[in-house]
């Protein structure tokens, strides 16, 4: 079927066949507002209607500004005046802007301080309204986390040191093989607790990156690690940009790991590769039917295990935005490999 194929004669060069650069507004998604320097109104296109419900002139001739919400405008309106005394600036903003019904909603806007011809300046605000409504609940869900996470570490901690206590007093008074079986299973529940707490908040963002010496925090961690007579290497001295606290967690989940599998006297490696670092072990390893499912939070292949370690490692690792994998070590330990990391200068 043949058809008539014209281009529209007020389209530009180049702008492809039958595209009238004018009526790109009336089909966008997004709103453009055209602005002069002093924040007055001078055009928006048809998607106000939809975004804020106002009539597509309605705001003409009004100072922008006062659309702002009050605890935002004076932020928004710095990124404005940025983009009109400098053409090479642009300016993304998010913000809470007036709607037809008096409520506000969240938007985000981008302008360039490169003017029209004419001396005005066009920004293009997007609705990103339902991302933060779901921000939002987000945090909502990880504080009621946080906080009964530490509720119930509290109350889990308190009879637990009782019980620690009266074993202690018990075994002073008598010899029983029972008794090492009590003492690690309150050493057990005491490194539940600690990592109950620790899972409640490795879900947040990063905050907080800086560079950071792969080697020197591999061995504050090793110290704080209960290590039996095992050796850490480190066999790097690159840096990475990451959140120091948020390293130092994953880190010692995984010298942890090693102790916890591959015994007192355990070599740890700490290295680099492209792109990424590694922790590995010269301990039995992982076979490659369980590596899927290490990470998942409870999977422990020892009886004394939290089965949180790994995960915890995972999330961090994601927080970061790297990946963390499980594969054979040179001795045939087990290796993980954390991937997308960032090498920084000191």
């Amino acid at each position: 079927m043949n058809r008539d194929r014209r281009t529209d004669s007020s389209a530009s060069p180049g702008s492809g066949p039958g595209v009238a650069l004018d009526a790109l507004p009336l089909h966008s998604t997004n709103l453009l507002t055209v602005l002069d320097s002093d924040g007055i109104v001078q055009y928006e296109s048809p998607a106000i209607e939809r975004i804020f419900g106002f009539e597509q002139d309605e705001l003409v001739g009004e100072q922008v500004a006062e659309y702002f919400h009050p605890d935002d405008r004076e932020r928004v309106v710095a990124a404005f005046l940025s983009v009109v005394s400098d053409e090479s600036t642009v300016e993304e903003v998010e913000y809470r802007h007036e709607q037809a019904d008096g409520s506000y909603t969240w938007v985000e806007s981008i302008a360039s301080g490169n003017p029209t011809p004419n001396g005005y300046y066009v920004v293009n605000t997007r609705d990103i309204s339902t991302q933060k409504a779901r921000e939002q609940r987000l945090r909502a869900t990880n504080e009621r986390l946080e906080e009964f996470a530490s509720i119930v570490s509290h109350d889990l901690r308190n009879p637990l040191n009782v019980a620690q206590g009266r074993i202690q007093l018990l075994s002073d008074a008598c010899d029983s093989d029972h008794l090492a079986e009590v003492v690690t299973a309150h050493d057990r529940m005491e490194a539940l607790i600690e990592d109950l707490l620790t899972l409640s908040r490795v879900g947040k963002r990063v905050s907080g990156m800086e560079s950071v010496a792969l080697a020197s925090v591999a061995e504050t961690c090793w110290r704080t690690v209960p290590t039996a007579d095992g050796t850490l290497v480190t066999d790097t001295d690159r840096h990475i940009l990451a959140d120091r606290s948020r390293l130092r967690q994953l880190l010692e989940n995984l010298a942890r790991n090693a102790v916890e599998h591959g015994g007192d006297q355990v070599t740890v490696t700490v290295g680099d590769f492209e792109g990424g670092f590694y922790v590995e072990d010269d301990g039995p390893g992982v076979s490659s039917n369980d590596r899927a499912a290490i990470f998942e939070a409870g999977t422990s292949t020892t009886r004394t295990g939290t089965g949180l370690g790994l995960n915890i490692a995972k999330q961090v690792a994601d927080a970061h935005g790297w990946w963390i994998r499980c594969t054979d070590g040179e001795a045939g330990g087990a290796r993980f490999e954390i991937g997308g990391v960032e090498f920084v200068s000191p």
